[in-house]
């Protein structure tokens, strides 16, 4: 059987207008994921940042604002400094929903932490040691 799919291209994120600038921030400054491509108008920018690999996080404005959660249950970035990240996140003002711990995964040891975005998205830090 042949793979058909090769991986996560990207993940659609859908912040309202207000929300977008808190949004780019958290990604791209706090995070420090780099825009690979950026797109639309001064009314209505839209981002591609890469996740590191070959993966992307996408940014579009949406105008109705999506409860907290949302439709996606989480957003899972891969990470292998799961306590600096979640200090840096602390600082710039997020909740942390789950501080970071280990754990066992399907017999491999994971470190995970995890905290709310600016748009009420479930985002966790995941390193498998």
């Amino acid at each position: 059987m042949s793979n058909w799919i090769n991986g996560v291209h990207h993940i659609a994120l859908k912040p309202t207008p207000a929300q977008y600038k808190k949004v780019v921030d958290l990604y791209t400054n706090v995070l420090g994921m780099e825009v690979k491509k950026s797109w639309g108008d001064p009314e209505r920018p839209c981002l591609m940042v890469s996740c590191g690999d070959n993966s992307c996080l996408e940014i579009i404005p949406n105008d109705t604002q999506a409860p907290k959660g949302g439709v996606l249950d989480h957003l899972a970035l891969a990470c292998d400094k799961v306590d600096e990240v979640i200090e840096r996140v602390r600082e710039a003002g997020y909740e942390i929903a789950i501080e970071p711990k280990d754990m066992e995964l399907g017999g491999s040891p994971i470190r995970i932490a995890f905290f709310w975005g600016p748009m009420g998205e479930y985002l966790e830090l995941f390193w498998e040691k």
